[in-house]
């Protein structure tokens, strides 16, 4: 057992000096100390031997075994240095591999910057939790008991939470203005807030639609506020995140909880106003809805709609986003792919 145990050192010893990088020193590690290598292979044969020798032999086994660790953990030292050292023929004065960089997403960007020109007219930022419930997502909103988006086509509800009271019934939220209600309960009037996040809605996918998309409310409620200061905002918001003039339309139209109600459209900036897949070819991209708060809302906010009255935009953030970088397709933001996203560093 003696020579086979010097063999073992002597190989050993050898195969550590010559490891050329930590890979190959791991497996020669293994093969020597590991569960079966050669020295745990020798100790396993302890118990075959003489009990008088068993001492001396264990006591010599333990020192090789000690002596090819500190070889191994001395060649990986050296392997390190060496990895760190400067070739003789590097040239010191060739420019260097730029580290890469990370940035924010253009959403988020998009985001901090309206958070920015609306601080700037003294408007708080408000945040709630994804998930509402219906009390708060229609019945608050002034949405009929048997309005369309209540069915799950629309919403996506909560399971083992879809049934029973409207406060009960819980949903991943499908808009933001079930929260500015909440903002308007527990706050004091006057009231001037934006509320930026990600809602989610349950429809098929396009150039211009997703399930999980961000919008950005903003809601003026105060004693006295007439409807032509809230266009102006609008105007003097988009041209200061766009950085010009852009030009901005007002249709009517229908939404539960503002009366009266206007769809609100911004010449695309994608094609310039002249038509394309993003504006379906109209020169124009809607943005936002947008009006007064209807006075049911007012109401359900503890507020007398005789007393007060206000302007509400909920500003299609995605779209906006579209607008300013010239992107075609809005799924390309979630999409992970970094050629894309590294555009915006």
């Amino acid at each position: 057992m003696n020579e086979k145990l010097q063999k073992i050192r002597e190989d050993g010893l050898a195969a550590v000096a010559s490891a050329k990088n930590e890979i190959e020193l791991q497996e020669i590690k293994v093969s020597f100390l590991g569960k079966q290598g050669g020295v745990t292979e020798l100790l396993k044969e302890l118990p075959k031997m003489d009990p008088s020798l068993r001492p001396e032999m264990g006591k010599k086994i333990n020192e090789v075994k000690n002596e090819l660790s500190a070889a191994v953990e001395s060649r990986r030292e050296e392997i390190k240095l060496k990895a760190s050292e400067i070739p003789e023929d590097f040239d010191i004065t060739l420019p260097g591999i730029a580290p890469l960089s990370g940035g924010k997403h253009p959403i988020k960007q998009m985001r901090d910057d309206l958070n920015d020109a609306f601080r700037s007219m003294g408007f708080e930022i408000f945040e709630e939790d994804e998930i509402t419930s219906e009390l708060y997502a229609f019945d608050k909103l002034n949405f009929p008991p048997n309005h369309p988006a209540r069915e799950s086509m629309d919403t996506y509800w909560i399971e083992g939470h879809d049934k029973g009271e409207a406060n009960e019934k819980l949903c991943l939220r499908p808009h933001l203005t079930g929260g500015s209600v909440r903002y308007l309960q527990t706050h004091k009037a006057p009231y001037r807030f934006v509320y930026p996040g990600r809602v989610y809605r349950n429809e098929t996918t396009d150039a211009r639609h997703e399930r999980a998309f961000y919008q950005y409310e903003a809601l003026i409620v105060d004693k006295e506020f007439t409807f032509a200061s809230g266009k102006v905002m609008i105007q003097s918001i988009l041209s200061k995140v766009f950085g010009r003039e852009v030009p901005v339309r007002m249709r009517a139209g229908f939404f539960p909880f503002v009366e009266p109600g206007f769809e609100i459209d911004m010449g695309c900036l994608v094609c310039g106003g002249k038509g394309c897949s993003v504006c379906k070819n109209v020169g124009w991209i809607e943005v936002m809805p947008g009006g007064t708060p209807h006075p049911n809302v007012l109401r359900s906010a503890g507020l007398d709609p005789d007393e007060y009255t206000g302007f509400y935009v909920n500003i299609g953030l995605d779209r906006l986003v579209m607008m300013r970088y010239g992107v075609d397709d809005v799924r390309l933001f979630n999409s992970a792919d970094l050629r894309f996203l590294s555009q915006f560093h």
